[in-house]
C-alpha cells in the first residue's frame, strides 16, 4: 500500500513541473505581521496534533482549520478579488499536488482495505502463528520485510500493509503492537530512502537528476543502520511468548488472491504511466480503482449466486462502500499540513531558512538540520524547498539529504506519511506520545546512518 504511495511519490514530479505560475510565488512576507500570524497559527495547529490524546480533538481539525486561516490571510494581503490573482495560483499549485496525492492514497487505501475484507492479511497471520514464532521473531520479520518492501512498494503502501498483519497477529497485546508498528514505520522508512521509487523525495532527486537510479544503493548499508539501531534498542523491551495459533484455517475469501494480483497490476500500471507515458502517479491508480471495480462486479455476482443457491439472502459487494470506511482523518490531516506547509513556502518562511542554513552552515550540517525539520513540517515540502534553492552541493551532498529527508521523518510519528497513516489504521495503538518514547533511539540511528555515509562514500564528496 505504501508502494502506492511510494509511487505517490511519482507525484512529487507535478509540483517540480505544473503550475509554474503558481509554485514559484514567494510573496516575501516572512518578516511581515501577517507572516507571524501565519506561523503563530501553524504551531498552535501541530500543538494540537500532539495533544490529541488529551482533548480528543481528531487531528485533521486543527490543521485544516489553520490552513484555511492562512491562506485567508494571504489572499487578504495580498489583494483579494481587487488584486492580483497570485495568491489564487499559489494556492491551486499546492492544492493540485494534494489532489493527486488524495487520490493516490484513496485507491492504496481502498486496495488495502478490500484486501482485509477479503480475509488476506487474517490468512497471512494464521500462517504466522502456525510457525510457531514468538513475538520477538515477529518483530524482526515484520520489520525486515517492511525495509525491503518498501523500495518497491513505497513507505506508505508498505506500512499500511504490513500494518494489517501486526494488528491482527499482536491483537491482544497491546505492548507488542505498539512497538513493532513504531519499528515498522522506521523500517519502511529507512527502506523508502535507497530507492529512486522509495519515497516521494528520492523520487523527486531522481527526476531533477540530482541522482541516477543506481546511485540510491550508496545509501543502502546508511538506511540499513537506521533501522537497524532502534530496532535493537527496543527489541529488548518485547513482550516475550508467543501470540495465541488462530483458530482453523482462515482461508482467503473468494476473489482475495484477485484483488492481490490486481494491486500488483495497478502498481506496474502507475510505474509504466509514469516512466514510459509520462503520466502523473495519480493516472496509473484511478486505472487501478477502475479495474478494482470490475473486479468487484465479477465477485458481487458470484457472492450473489451462491447465495441463491444455498437459499441464503444474498449481500451485495460494493467498493463504494469500502471506499467509505477509508481514513477520512488521515486524508484530512494531510491536506492540511500540506496546505499549511504551502502557505508558509508562499509567504518566504522556507527559502528563507534554506537561504540562511546553506548559506552559512556547512552543507553536511544544513542537510542533517533539514532532515530533522522534516520530522516537523514534512519531507515533500523540506526536499521542494531544497530543489527550489538548488545549493550547489556535490553528489555526496544530494545523498545526504536523500537520506535524511527520507530518514528524519522516522523521529516523530507525525514526520512521515507511513507514521500518519498508522495513527488512523492503528485505532489508538500507535500514537504521537508513544513513538516519542522511542525518538533518543531513533535519534541514535539517525546519526549512524549519517555518519557512515559520509564515511562508506567519502568518494562522492567533493569537500564541501
Amino acid at each position: 500500500m505504501r508502494r502506492l504511495i511510494a509511487l505517490a511519490a511519482l507525484l512529487a514530479s507535478v509540483p517540480v513541473c505544473a503550475s509554474e505560475s503558481g509554485a514559484d510565488i514567494n510573496f516575501h512576507l516572512a518578516a511581515h505581521p501577517v507572516g507571524w500570524i501565519a506561523l503563530a497559527l501553524f504551531v498552535l495547529a501541530y500543538v494540537g496534533v500532539i495533544l490529541e490524546e488529551r482533548i480528543h480533538v481528531a487531528k485533521s481539525k486543527p490543521v485544516v482549520l489553520a490552513a484555511a486561516l492562512i491562506w485567508g490571510l494571504i489572499a487578504w494581503k495580498t489583494g483579494g478579488t481587487g488584486g492580483t490573482q497570485d495568491a489564487r495560483h499559489a494556492f491551486e499549485a499546492m492544492f493540485l499536488e494534494y489532489a493527486e496525492i488524495f487520490f493516490f492514497l484513496v485507491v492504496a487505501m481502498t486496495y488495502v482495505t478490500a484486501m482485509g475484507e477479503r480475509g488476506v492479511f487474517e490468512a497471512l497471520r494464521t500462517q504466522l502463528t502456525k510457525r510457531n514464532f514468538s513475538y520477538r521473531s515477529l518483530f524482526w520479520i515484520t520489520g525486515l520485510l517492511a525495509f525491503f518492501l518498501s523500495p518497491m512498494l513505497d513507505n506508505l503502501t508498505t506500512a499500511l500493509v504490513m500494518s494489517a498483519v501486526i494488528l491482527a497477529v499482536g491483537a491482544g497485546n497491546a505492548r507488542f503492537t505498539t512497538i513493532a508498528l513504531i519499528n515498522l514505520v522506521v523500517a519502511a522508512n529507512a527502506g523508502g530512502a535507497w530507492s529512486a521509487f522509495g519515497d516521494i523525495t528520492t523520487l523527486m532527486v531522481w527526476q531533477a537528476n540530482k541522482a541516477q537510479f543506481f546511485d540510491f544503493f550508496h545509501i543502502f548499508l546508511p538506511s540499513l543502520v537506521n533501522w537497524l539501531v532502534p530496532a535493537v534498542a527496543m527489541f529488548f523491551a518485547l513482550p516475550k511468548g508467543r501470540p495465541e495459533p488462530a483458530e482453523g484455517s482462515n482461508p482467503i475469501k473468494p476473489g482475495g488472491i484477485s484483488i492481490c494480483l490486481t494491486f500488483g497490476l495497478t502498481i506496474a500500471i502507475t510505474v509504466v504511466g509514469r516512466q514510459w507515458l509520462g503520466m502523473p502517479a495519480a493516472y496509473g491508480m484511478l486505472t487501478g480503482l477502475a479495474l478494482l471495480n470490475l473486479l468487484a462486479t465479477r465477485i458481487d455476482y458470484s457472492q450473489r449466486r451462491y447465495a441463491l443457491a444455498q437459499g441464503m439472502e444474498p449481500q451485495t459487494y460494493s467498493i463504494f462502500r469500502i471506499i467509505a470506511n477509508a481514513e477520512w482523518d488521515t486524508l484530512l490531516f494531510f491536506y492540511g499540513v500540506f496546505a499549511c506547509v504551502g502557505g508558509l513556502a508562499a509567504l518566504g518562511y522556507l527559502e528563507l531558512a534554506s537561504v540562511h542554513m546553506y548559506g552559512s552552515l556547512g552543507f553536511t550540517l544544513a542537510n542533517s538540520i533539514m532532515g530533522l525539520l522534516s520530522a516537523i513540517v514534512d519531507n515533500i515540502p523540506i526536499m521542494f524547498a531544497v530543489l527550489k534553492m538548488n545549493p550547489p552541493m556535490d553528489h555526496g551532498q544530494w545523498l545526504l539529504i536523500t537520506l535524511t529527508a527520507g530518514v528524519g521523518g522516522s523521529l516523530l510519528s507525525v514526520g512521515s506519511a507511513a507514521g500518519v497513516a498508522l495513527m488512523g489504521a492503528s485505532r489508538g495503538q500507535y500514537t504521537f506520545m508513544s513513538h516519542l518514547r522511542w525518538s533518543w533511539a531513533i535519534g541514535l540511528g539517525y546519526v549512524a546512518s549519517i555518519a557512515l555515509h559520509m564515511w562508506m562514500n567519502a568518494h562522492l564528496f567533493g569537500g564541501s
